[in-house]
């Protein structure tokens, strides 16, 4: 299985404005990425810090354990977070695109003499891409459940009502995404900005009470200590301290949005120090309480840090948090479903445009409400927020360790980092992302199977249909005939009819059958012969001026190659109508589309399992048309089925 690599401009070229990313003022940018890029992390508080002492491992709250595990999360944000994907993963953007298919597109790209390495890396890449699902799944159930959950803080009473609140905000964010969040997104950076501010403020009224938590915290002797004294109550307790840094690599995905710098001002200057003083604040208030109440009140410590008359409005400012936390997960779905499908992974599927002006704004319904399904599915299931803690973190440590593997590879490969400059920090990544991992694997039977299972169900899906799109590809092109021989016969034998068609092909070689087909039975040719291919590149956008290569053939054939960056949307009537290579402008009433349809026949032939041909047959019934995804006009298409063995 492999990638289309065709080239394309310099990796260090600038990001051009056209393409949708933003350009403006930094601190516009800074609070436009803290409204999007930080909603995961930022709202782990709500749960993160709750779960390592009241979760399904119980932990004391007293000095050992809060200030070790408070070291321990300060220490992972600064490996995880700050050093690996803001400093350094970061840095390997694909023309300014991150996330695991666009470094996977890159290192595709940039490899090409060494193949050996691509089978393998780029399977890794696509399961980190297949965690992603379950994990954007899980995201929008704890993240929202957490919330409303804080209303018990207010009223007890209110604990029935919870699971009810929470699928009814769920199915409503939902709801609204064909609409587009164009409008709604304004306010993003603002309650995310005042979110931040309150958190932090309510830490620091707590910390003044008990300031020894200050230097507690950033010492990793307290985190040493933990292991020394409790080395197995300590690895245990890294499966939820992990959950504080859950979202560290949308920073790296979301980065074509704001561009690095946003990201990384963003996350030093504010958003790390307002996460750090609010469990800060939480470790000093359960210290400043006796060891009774400290154990009541830290089942839900995020929420008791406010006074009573003020734990309503932290509860509705909280389920905001997480309302925006879980639209940039589900946009990020979008977005990653939209790569996979031109990376070529995934089968064409419906892609809306919910905004004029923004490119990156789109709706794939099949994603949307596959999602909402299994979203409420979950809240369902598990019932609370601190049982969704269990599935919640295996996918996300998987990733991570993932991503680790993909970064040796460009350290090595692309940046030709030194050995003595690379080994010792992937060591130190691959240790803690083997640690969190395998803390997370004694979740599995609690329900980090589920993530799991959602992992190897996507896997399957997209390593099949990328299979399968290549042995029909070959099988095609076994019996395709050169198209120099078939012009020289056909165009002296057919009688040629006015006007232009355009045969769809998605090899840039051969005959497509769809124009033997036609001369079979229609016996007829166009005075001018288009025969088109769409072309992704593994790079997120391709310049205007090296989108269309055109091949004369004589006897009024021409060969038009489109190219297109896995982030472009492909509109074959409107490059067809700019071409100036190939005759006349093309007038679309007088231009005819032929596409091949074609239906598969499972067979032994070696290649796949017979099941796996099924499921591609099935998925690739279920695929949207060629007529949509290309933009052809209805009423000039035409179809003609042929069938294929695999």
């Amino acid at each position: 299985m492999n990638i289309t690599a065709t080239g394309g401009a310099d990796h260090d070229a600038p990001i051009d404005p056209a393409h949708g990313h933003s350009h403006g003022p930094l601190g516009k940018l800074m609070v436009g990425a803290i409204g999007i890029v930080f909603g995961d992390i930022g709202t782990s508080p709500i749960y993160a810090f709750r779960e390592t002492f009241a979760g399904h491992h119980t932990l004391a709250p007293d000095s050992l354990h809060i200030y070790g595990v408070l070291s321990l999360i300060f220490w992972s944000m600064m490996t995880i977070v700050t050093l690996k994907y803001v400093t350094i993963i970061m840095r390997a953007d694909n023309k300014g695109e991150g996330g695991s298919l666009a470094l996977l597109a890159l290192i595709n790209r940039s490899t090409t003499e060494k193949k050996r390495w691509n089978a393998g890396i780029i399977m890794l890449g696509v399961f980190a891409c297949a965690l992603f699902y379950g994990d954007s799944m899980i995201t929008p159930a704890i993240s929202v459940l957490s919330a409303v959950e804080g209303l018990t803080t207010v009223n007890a009473g209110l604990q029935p009502y919870v699971i009810p609140t929470a699928i009814a905000i769920l199915v409503g964010l939902f709801a609204i995404q064909s609409r587009g969040t164009a409008k709604v997104g304004l306010l993003f950076g603002p309650i995310m900005l005042i979110y931040f501010v309150v958190i932090s403020g309510l830490g620091v009224m707590h910390i003044v009470d008990h300031p020894a938590v200050v230097l507690a915290t950033i010492n990793p002797l307290n985190a040493v200590q933990f292991f020394l004294v409790e080395p197995v109550r300590a690895f245990i307790a890294m499966g939820s301290v992990v959950l504080a840094v859950t979202g560290a690599e949308a920073l790296y995905a979301d980065m074509g949005h704001f561009g690095r710098r946003p990201i990384k001002f963003s996350w030093i200057y504010f958003v790390m120090p307002a996460l750090l003083l609010n469990y800060m604040g939480q470790g000093a208030m359960l210290l400043s309480m006796s060891p009774a109440d400290a154990l009541e009140t830290v089942k839900n410590p995020f929420f008791l840090l406010a006074s009573e008359q003020f734990r309503l409005p932290l509860v509705l400012l909280a389920t905001a948090a997480t309302i925006i936390a879980s639209q940039a997960v589900i946009s990020g779905a979008f977005s990653v479903t939209q790569q996979a499908i031109q990376l070529g992974f995934i089968p064409r599927l419906r892609i809306t445009h919910t905004s004029e002006k923004a490119a990156g704004q789109i709706y794939i319904p099949v994603i949307n409400w596959a999602l909402m399904v299994m979203v409420i599915l979950l809240v369902v299931m598990f019932g609370s927020s601190s049982n969704l803690a269990a599935a919640y973190g295996i996918a996300v440590t998987g990733a991570m360790a993932i991503d680790t593997v993909l970064l040796a590879v460009v350290l090595f490969s692309l940046w030709n980092w030194k050995k003595w400059q690379a080994i010792p920090l992937l060591i130190i990544f691959a240790t803690v992302d083997i640690l969190y991992f395998s803390a997370n694997l004694l979740k599995v039977p609690d329900g980090g199977w589920f993530p799991l299972v959602v992992g190897a169900v996507v896997f399957t899906l997209l390593t099949t249909w990328a299979r399968g799109r290549k042995l029909m590809i070959d099988r095609m092109n076994e019996a395709s005939l050169p198209i120099e021989v078939f012009i020289k016969s056909a165009s002296t034998s057919a009688m040629r009819v006015p006007g232009t068609a355009v045969f769809m092909t998605s090899s840039p070689n051969g005959v497509p059958h769809a124009l033997l087909h036609n001369l079979k039975h229609n016996k007829v040719l166009h005075e001018r012969i288009i025969l088109l291919t769409c072309k992704i590149e593994d790079v997120p956008y391709v310049p205007v001026e090296k989108r269309a290569h055109t091949q004369d053939y004589g006897a009024g054939f021409y060969r038009v190659v489109l190219r297109y960056g896995f982030m472009e949307e492909v509109n074959v009537p409107g490059e067809l109508a700019d071409l100036t290579s190939c005759g006349p402008q093309c007038r679309m009433m007088d231009t005819s589309f032929f596409l091949a349809r074609q239906t598969l026949l499972a067979s032994a032939r070696p290649g796949m399992a017979i099941w796996r041909e099924k499921l591609f047959a099935w998925m690739l019934r279920n695929a949207e048309s060629a007529m949509e995804f290309f933009k052809l006009p209805t009423n000039r298409v035409v179809e003609l089925g042929s069938q294929v063995e695999i």
